[in-house]
Order: structure tokens, then C-alpha cells, then sequence
């Protein structure tokens, strides 16, 4: 016969006791670093402008469809639309949509000269801060006149 069990005796648990911490005061900024802040805020804003401007406008392989052509392609949808059966009519109202997006695109101008200008002025110190050499703009798509202009290193 195996000898009986013992029966031992818990411990009360432990009351935790919350140590009361004192609350740091929180840190004023400075105007000027507050100013320092806004402008590299700024100087990034400026230079993701560009970049993305630069992106969206990069010429496409293949042949360019110009604005006359998508506008047929348009009047060509929408007079197929007319005796269209329901699974046809939803491919074309989805090709319909898709081409006026596409015509939106191509008829809006594309100004580059003021994101242009924003880019020459604070590229350069967005670039000294960041650590960031010319050829990462080379290689992003930024042309040289603009890396040139602006006095990136």
C-alpha cells in the first residue's frame, strides 16, 4: 500500500503593493526647434512631390494612346452598351470607366515647374539631413539639371 498523501498548506498570496510613480513633466519644445521641425516637415513634403510627380509622368513603354484615340474607343463602348447583353454590359461599363479615367489622366496638365521649383530649393538640405548622395536621385528619376540645380553633393 503506498503511503498517504501530506497535505501541505498554501501560503497566502502576496498582496501587490503599486509603487506610485511621479508623472515627468513633459518636455517644451523650443520655437526654433519647432521651426526646425516644420521646415524638414516641409523640405520632405517638397521632395516627395517631385519624386511622385516624376513617378506618374514617366514615359510608358509601347505605343502612346492619345486623347482622340480613347475618346473613339469611348464612342465605340458606348454605342455597344446599347444591345449589349447584362454580362456583356457589365465588361463594358468596366472598360467604359476605365477609359475616362484614363482620358482624365492624359487631359490634365501635368505642370512639373512648381514642384520643380520646391525641389530645387530644399532638396539639397533634405538630402544633407538624410544622409542621402546624388545618385539615389540619379536613381530614382530625378533628372541631373534638377540634382544640379538644387546643389545636392
Amino acid at each position: 500500500m503506498p503511503p498517504a498523501k501530506k497535505t501541505t498548506r498554501r501560503a497566502p498570496a502576496k498582496k501587490t503593493v503599486k509603487k506610485t510613480t511621479k508623472r515627468v513633466a513633459k518636455k517644451k519644445l523650443s520655437p526654433q526647434h519647432k521651426a526646425a521641425m516644420a521646415a524638414g516637415r516641409t523640405e520632405a513634403r517638397h521632395v516627395s512631390a517631385y519624386l511622385e510627380a516624376l513617378d506618374a509622368n514617366k514615359p510608358r513603354r509601347g505605343r502612346q494612346r492619345t486623347p482622340e484615340s480613347i475618346r473613339k474607343q469611348l464612342t465605340q463602348v458606348q454605342s455597344d452598351l446599347r444591345g449589349a447583353t447584362a454580362m456583356r454590359k457589365l465588361e463594358l461599363v468596366a472598360r467604359r470607366i476605365e477609359l475616362e479615367t484614363e482620358l482624365d489622366a492624359k487631359t490634365a496638365s501635368s505642370d512639373l515647374s512648381a514642384l520643380r521649383k520646391n525641389f530645387v530649393k530644399s532638396a539639397a538640405k533634405y538630402a544633407s539631413r538624410k544622409g542621402i548622395p546624388k545618385q539615389a536621385f540619379r536613381e530614382a528619376g530625378v533628372p541631373a539639371a534638377d540634382i544640379r540645380d538644387a546643389g545636392i553633393k
